[in-house]
């Protein structure tokens, strides 16, 4: 593909996954060109077909036949994009290393996406905050009568779906809980090197920054928490932002078998809460059940069940399964005691 040829990316400001696609982009010097807001029009004006369901972000790639291709689901394009465009590449070349990262970015946006979701709208004063600022993504010379509409119409659809993702009064302190730690274990790390997998980014740093930058820069209840808890972590979005200056020469990937001590407790941080929501998940899927429950950091937890989480720990599974034994053996070398390497059971 022709690399002065950008690549159309619809997104919004608003949507942690667009920020971390046009990050990533930064970073890797793809040439793109960045629409906020609704892309149903764009791709219908261009004919080309949008994407069900539509979520944000969308790109532009080509097909089988060089014909735009309307595409989301941020975890998939970005493997895409690794075989169009080879240089600077966001993915370990170690096997086992590049699970890891694997795993880090699958946990930013199945797990700390709760945290974004639920502080946004779990709060009167988020939610009256977001509701606000969100729908001036699609135009900020929205009339204010429109504004008004479309912030009702936003709050209460997304208020609606607290339960959906796990949000309520139930779950919430264990939702506010893993937050902090999650924000001191990043703390931690940050001291110790400038991305989580080495001198380099990799997809799970991407996929990090693009859930912080609504958690630290937009609502103001985590913001604050962070602003409190992990300074670093603040600037360290804001940096994550434009990574096109940096360079590789002298960078280096963490070995996968003598990874940094600091990372450890945000693995353990997986291991304790997402890994048995995964699991839980997957159970009530195979059952046929439309909720699942199971208890997490000492609490009951009851959400609906999600197929495409499903689909998530079995992408995760199939790229275990494609290692090498040796690779497995020192990935699971690796992961031992965080209880991570209890997605992984029964495969080996």
């Amino acid at each position: 593909m022709s690399s002065i040829v950008p690549v159309r990316i619809f997104g919004h400001i608003g949507s942690p996954y667009s920020r971390k696609m046009v990050a990533l982009m930064r970073y890797r010097q793809i040439p793109y060109r960045v629409t906020w807001g609704d892309p149903r029009e764009a791709l219908q004006s261009l004919g080309v077909a949008v994407p069900k369901p539509a979520l944000l972000p969308v790109l532009l790639l080509p097909d089988d036949d060089e014909q735009p291709q309307a595409l989301c689901d941020s975890t998939p394009l970005i493997r895409r994009l690794e075989h169009l465009y080879p240089r600077r590449s966001v993915l370990p070349r170690d096997p086992a290393l590049a699970f890891v990262d694997y795993l880090l970015e699958d946990y930013a946006d199945e797990w700390v996406t709760k945290f974004m979701f639920h502080y946004r709208w779990h709060f009167a004063t988020d939610a009256g905050h977001a509701g606000n600022l969100l729908p001036l993504g699609y135009s900020v010379s929205l009339p204010d009568a429109m504004l008004q509409q479309m912030s009702v119409m936003l709050s209460e659809r997304q208020i609606g779906r607290l339960g959906v993702v796990g949000s309520s009064d139930h779950t919430a302190p264990v939702i506010e809980a893993s937050y902090r730690r999650f924000l001191q274990a990043m703390e931690a790390h940050l001291a110790s090197q400038p991305y989580m997998l080495g001198t380099r980014p990799g997809a799970g740093d991407f996929a990090l920054y693009g859930q912080l930058t609504q958690l630290v820069s937009v609502d103001p209840t985590p913001r604050d928490i962070a602003l409190d808890l992990a300074p670093r972590v603040v600037v360290w979005t804001s940096l994550m932002e434009d990574q096109s200056g940096l360079e590789l020469a002298d960078t280096r990937w963490n070995d996968p078998v003598d990874l940094p001590s600091t990372l450890r407790p945000l693995l353990n941080e997986i291991g304790r809460t997402y890994v048995p929501a995964q699991l839980a998940n997957a159970a009530a899927l195979k059952a046929g059940e439309g909720t699942w429950e199971c208890e997490i950091d000492g609490q009951r937890w009851v959400q609906s069940a999600f197929a495409y989480q499903g689909k998530c720990l079995s992408w995760l599974r199939e790229e275990f399964a494609q290692l090498a034994k040796a690779d497995q053996q020192r990935l699971l070398g690796a992961l031992e005691g965080t209880g991570c390497e209890a997605l992984l059971v029964g495969l080996v």
